[in-house]
């Protein structure tokens, strides 16, 4: 059996879960170099993988000026950070794993994939919930006909309030113009899934989406710029408060190091750590006085090949969770991703059935509901040259998904309906 060696580029949240996968794979991968600018995190890997010294790199340009030194570079780096180091992993001759979104302009997802068809090597985008229990069951009664020819879905990702405050307006993607819109920031995720269950071109879109409450419209008065400044008139019940989120909550295993990245020493920060985030940085911010421009909630109507259509909804207002509703000829399927099964309606002999999955929980400190572990263990047949499943989306499908996002954003910018068609000649991808 091959063992496929791989760099880590970007050892956050995402690069580390993945590696984290890697270490119970031991005889499929080995994490043999790491680029990453924070300290803890680089030695982290390094530890846990037993990279050498002369292997640990404080940045993707250091190891990337390195002649090929691995099968596979895992290129995990913030949003706006993926596209100069794929393009050089793909020059070297690398083959990918690339987190999503591919990178936060048009042109440059449609350069990479141009890039990667013409040096030959493959580049695997990280759509994780193609992969998880859930959707990989609901694609299955799709593809087995169960509810007949699909007529229209109903898709909603609830982000959930907390989270959206976390990572939207205080966190690394409250701002459009640094990171990406919050369609590809967040829910190229849900436009991957929707292609990926229709199977077919999308033909037309239109979208809808505002940033609305997170506003200084909407702060109480008298509220301070910060929470630990003490006076604000909901202090007591605000869920958004940031010393009760991040400093007083000890539990969270995401929270307390996200908001100390940079300040902390270690993985686990210290309360004196976390008092310094609050005061010096946008985690300690008001939700309301924030620097942040990303929508709150938005809508995508999508129209399909065969005439079907399907409707996104993205939401902060809720606890977040992921639910689908399917209408075909033959039935009805609706689920929610933290369900123990799946509802279908069949019109033949008027029933319902609860069709169970394996229940992996789906929240911002999970694992994709699954999805991430796996991605990893469907990546080795893919590096391999034989596989033979339906999860995994390439680059060439992938920016056709991403494309669509940003024919979205168009929409909803200039208030108009766009033509896919269109919109892919203009980068010279076939939506076909």
């Amino acid at each position: 059996m091959k063992q496929y060696s791989a760099i880590l580029i970007g050892a956050g949240q995402r690069g580390t879960t993945y590696t984290n996968i890697m270490l119970d794979l031991k005889d499929k991968f080995k994490v043999v170099g790491v680029a990453e600018p924070i300290k803890s995190r680089r030695e982290s890997i390094k530890n846990k993988h037993n990279v050498s010294d002369d292997m640990c790199f404080n940045t993707w340009k250091e190891i990337l000026s390195k002649p090929k030194m691995a099968d596979l570079a895992i290129i995990a780096t913030m949003d706006n950070m993926h596209y100069e180091p794929a393009m050089k992993a793909i020059e070297l001759g690398y083959d990918i794993l690339l987190e999503k979104p591919v990178a936060p302009t048009a042109e440059e997802c449609a350069n990479l994939a141009l890039a990667a068809d013409k040096k030959g090597v493959k580049v695997l985008v990280c759509h994780v919930l193609r992969y998880s229990p859930f959707f990989k069951k609901v694609k299955e009664i799709v593809m087995n006909g169960t509810i007949g020819k699909i007529m229209s879905i109903v898709h909603v990702e609830a982000v959930g309030n907390v989270h959206q405050s976390h990572s939207y307006v205080r966190g690394n993607w409250h701002s459009e113009s640094e990171t990406s819109p919050m369609l590809l920031a967040k829910c190229c995720h849900d436009l991957d899934i929707l292609q990926w269950i229709l199977d077919e071109p999308c033909e037309k879109i239109q979208s809808f989406g505002k940033l609305t409450y997170f506003t200084p419209e909407n702060a109480p008065e008298g509220a301070p710029k910060r929470c630990i400044d003490g006076g604000c008139p909901i202090e007591d019940t605000c869920p958004y408060n940031s010393k009760k989120l991040y400093y007083e909550n000890k539990d969270n295993s995401w929270f307390r190091p996200a908001c100390t990245r940079g300040i902390a020493k270690n993985e686990i920060p210290t309360d004196e750590e976390v008092m310094t985030a609050l005061k010096t940085t946008d985690f300690g911010l008001c939700v309301y006085h924030a620097n942040n421009d990303v929508v709150d909630h938005q809508t995508v109507n999508m129209q399909f090949k065969s005439g079907a259509n399907a409707t996104l909804s993205m939401n902060a207002f809720n606890e977040g969770g992921r639910y689908i509703r399917i209408f075909g000829t033959k039935g009805e399927l609706f689920a929610h991703m933290e369900s123990d099964k799946i509802n279908v309606y069949t019109f033949e002999d008027r029933k319902q059935t609860g069709i169970p999955f394996n229940v992996t929980e789906e929240s911002i400190l999970g694992g994709h509901g699954g999805g991430d572990a796996g991605l990893i263990f469907e990546l080795y047949d893919y590096l391999g040259g034989n596989y033979n499943g339906y999860c995994a989306a390439d680059i060439n499908i992938s920016i056709k998904n991403h494309l669509i996002g940003f024919a979205a954003e168009k929409s909803r910018r200039e208030d108009t309906v766009e033509s896919i068609d269109n919109f892919f000649n203009d980068y010279n991808i076939d939506n076909h």
